[in-house]
């Protein structure tokens, strides 16, 4: 991956959903070379997926968590279980004394107590400890220029 690349990214990363004739002018390439490597870039996996953001807030979900999961077991196993709950965001095995990491937002502290009781739910589970955002100062994709 070369400037070229790492510049079209950012650039899709502001708007995903701009002209390939935009990009291009933006990175001094042809419209068609910048669809190619837009293409290259979707075919390696380094872009995963064009998409929308959305403000959760806007959507009623101003409850931000992000809970320490506790287990008995490994629970590398076990992203199935977590990405049926949908009100988890992300979801990551870690290291240290709780097993798995997981980004929650609900509307409600009550639906917030919801979402823990279900995560008791999925096998290994032992414990969670939930930390609650009172305030987000920003939120940001990787850099392809980092």
């Amino acid at each position: 991956m070369d400037h070229t690349d790492r510049a079209l990214l950012a650039l899709l990363q502001n708007d995903a959903g701009q002209a390939y004739a935009a990009l291009g002018k933006a990175v001094g390439l042809s419209t068609a070379a910048a669809h190619e490597r837009v293409r290259k870039l979707r075919e390696h996996g380094v872009v995963r997926r064009a998409t929308v953001e959305v403000d959760p807030r806007r959507l009623g979900l101003g409850v931000l968590a992000f809970v320490m999961v506790e287990s008995s077991a490994w629970m590398g196993d076990s992203a199935e279980a977590f990405a049926a709950i949908p009100e988890i965001e992300e979801a990551h095995v870690i290291a240290g004394s709780a097993s798995v990491l997981v980004k929650v937002r609900t509307a409600t502290t009550e639906r917030l107590q919801d979402v823990l009781r279900r995560l008791y739910a999925i096998d290994g589970v032992s414990g969670t400890q939930a930390t609650v955002a009172l305030e987000t100062f920003f939120e940001r994709p990787p850099s392809p220029t980092a």
